[in-house]
Order: structure tokens, then C-alpha cells, then sequence
């Protein structure tokens, strides 16, 4: 059960699109895939086809019930999500409070999950340092930092160097933490720069870097995965070498033809 985390010391650098497209490329490959949303904007479902009304999630209920893979929805071949979920401001404060003052909270509620046979695990978190990241880190076997290349993101790397992403302690213990650099864009200067420039500083913490591509929101517009949408347009081969990469860092097994009962989903 690789568990990823997929995070950003700040908003608007497209990781919630990054966490669908590569939980897509996984699934694409022969792996059972799930995409967990831990951001009270619930917008990662979005990316798989679940209807904008549809409220369902794991968090209003995380208090009552013991067991979160009752909400996990079908979402494609190899493919689930489970949804934050609507929830009121008080629901939100109870899910963040248990999550800080109970070590065992989240891995209780994951637990069927966690342990689910050759299950690849996909968390998506708010930006910045947030209770869930923290919590989930000492299960995680990866962590990968989302960047854009600019100037601001740049000047967030000793943050996440100095591990004030995850409260001061190391992002990851286990496969280590990977950087991912996202939209870069060859005719801007500054965005073509940043990445240079990243790309000599992290060397292979690097996992890959994301060039700006159109077919992405026109993608997202449309409820599907940029390979879906535009199989050959360059985000779609850039997603997918990432993909791949995590794969042999994680040691992601496909294909052995092993057969596991299926994930107990509520469906749309």
C-alpha cells in the first residue's frame, strides 16, 4: 500500500489537477488507484466526475464512524475517490481538532484502506502546513511538493527545506520527499529560469517538471484527465514520466495478475 502526499507550501499551482492526472496514470497502468481529498474545498472529486451537487464525504461522518472506505466512491476503471465532503463550519473544526489531539484518529479511520493489497494512495492536502499533513506524515511513503516556476515558489524552498511544511519535522522517513515542478512555461523568461534553476538546485528530488498546456483546464472544464483529453499534448507525456517514476521509486508491482475483493464503494 504506497500511501503519496501531495503538497504545496502555498495555493493556486494546480495540485489538486497534478493528484487526479497522476491517480489517472497510476490507474491507466494496471493499479487500483484512490484519490483522498483532505481540503475542506472538496474539489478533487470534480476531476473524476462526480456531480457538482453531490455532497457526499468522509469527514462530516469521521467523528461516528470508525470505518472511512464506506465512503469511497467508483470513479473508473481502477479508479476511486474519497470525497471531503460537504461540511459545516463546526463538522470541519471537530475533524481538525480530533485529527491534532488523537495520534491514532486518521490511521483508525484509514486502517482498511492502509492495509487494502496492492492499493496506491493518492492524499491531496490544503496548501501549507494543515493538521491532516501532519498527521498523515508518519504513514506516508512519499511526499511530493508541488511548485510553479516562479519567483514565489522559489522563495518557499527553505521553508520546505527547513521542514515547516510538515511542523518541523523530516517530510518523509520512508522513500524520502520530491519536488514536481508545474506550468512551466519556455517563453517567459522568470517561469524558464525558475526551472532551470530548480532543476540545478534539486537535482533527483526533481521527480519532473509539468510544461503550461492548454489541453489542462480545457481537461478539467470537462471532468476528465488530461490523458483522456489529449493524450498527446505534452502535460499528458509529462504526467505520465512522473507517473512512472514514482512508480519505480515506490516499487509499484503491476500487473501480477493477483486478484483482491473489491473496495467496498458507495458508487455515484
Amino acid at each position: 500500500m504506497p500511501l503519496v502526499c501531495i503538497c504545496s507550501p502555498k495555493g493556486g499551482v494546480g495540485k489538486t489537477t497534478v493528484t487526479a492526472n497522476l491517480a489517472y496514470a497510476l490507474a491507466r497502468s494496471g493499479s487500483k488507484v484512490l484519490a483522498i481529498d483532505f481540503d475542506v474545498q472538496n474539489a478533487l472529486r470534480l476531476h473524476f466526475g462526480v456531480p457538482l451537487s453531490d455532497g457526499r464525504g468522509y469527514v462530516a461522518r469521521a467523528n461516528e464512524s470508525a470505518d472511512w472506505s464506506q465512503s469511497v466512491l467508483t470513479a473508473g476503471n481502477n479508479m476511486f475517490v474519497l470525497p471531503y465532503g460537504e461540511v459545516t463550519e463546526e463538522q470541519r473544526l471537530i475533524f481538525e481538532h480530533n485529527l491534532t489531539s488523537d495520534s491514532n484518529f486518521l490511521a483508525r479511520g484509514l486502517s482498511s484502506l492502509l492495509n487494502y493489497p496492492g492499493l496506491v494512495i493518492l492524499a491531496d492536502f490544503p496548501p501549507g502546513p494543515n493538521p491532516a499533513l501532519k498527521a498523515i506524515s508518519p504513514l506516508a511513503d512519499m511526499h511530493l511538493v508541488t511548485l510553479l516556476a516562479d519567483t514565489a515558489s522559489l522563495s518557499l524552498l527553505p521553508h520546505i527545506e527547513n521542514h515547516r511544511l510538515t511542523g518541523g519535522e523530516p517530510p518523509n522517513n520512508k522513500a524520502g520527499y520530491y519536488f514536481l515542478v508545474n506550468q512551466s512555461d519556455n517563453r517567459r523568461h522568470i517561469s524558464r529560469d525558475v526551472t532551470a534553476f530548480l532543476q540545478q538546485r534539486l537535482g533527483d528530488r526533481l521527480l519532473g517538471v509539468i510544461n503550461r498546456d492548454e489541453s489542462v483546464p480545457e481537461a478539467n472544464a470537462s471532468q476528465q484527465s488530461i490523458l483522456d483529453f489529449s493524450a498527446t499534448s505534452a502535460a499528458a507525456f509529462d504526467i505520465e514520466l512522473v507517473s512512472k517514476r514514482i512508480a519505480g521509486i515506490l516499487g509499484i508491482q503491476v500487473g501480477d495478475g493477483t486478484v483482491h475483493a473489491n473496495l467496498r464503494t458507495s458508487g455515484f
